[in-house]
């Protein structure tokens, strides 16, 4: 695949992701892909597996893309996807195979406040700001 037909593929992924599209959403799994949640040490397998999890989740989704890149079977998107409003920045690593995705990893990092040490060395940015 072309490094445009992944990102579109990608770009279809994460808007069903933020619809509630479930059998869009999981189209893009290999029927034997794994999620893994490092932090919370948990591995999801296959693609019926996955969906049903997501599916389950109670809360109201959210996902704003901020940036893909990749190449060849390996991208990675980063995104703020907030769970009931609350955000947090994620970082999803997904590995291809055939055009499908075989192994996802994804991360996730709750905002904090900045550090009064690095006070005089930073600015501040918003949340529309990160994309430049």
């Amino acid at each position: 695949m072309e490094e445009a037909a992944y990102r579109q593929l990608l770009m279809r992924h994460w808007k069903a992701s933020d619809e509630g599209d479930f059998e869009v959403e999981h189209e893009i799994y290999d029927h034997k892909s794994m999620l893994y949640y490092p932090q919370s040490g948990e591995r999801i397998s296959g693609r019926a597996n996955i969906q049903a999890s997501r599916y389950a989740q109670p809360n109201s989704k959210r996902f704003a893309v901020r940036r893909i890149t990749g190449s060849r079977d390996l991208w990675v998107t980063e995104f703020l996807l907030s769970y009931d409003g609350k955000p947090s920045h994620t970082v999803s690593i997904m590995e291809f195979r055939d055009g499908l995705v075989v192994r996802e990893t994804q991360y996730f990092a709750d905002p904090f406040s900045p550090s009064p040490s690095r006070s005089a060395l930073v600015e501040l940015v918003t949340e529309g700001d990160l994309d430049n």
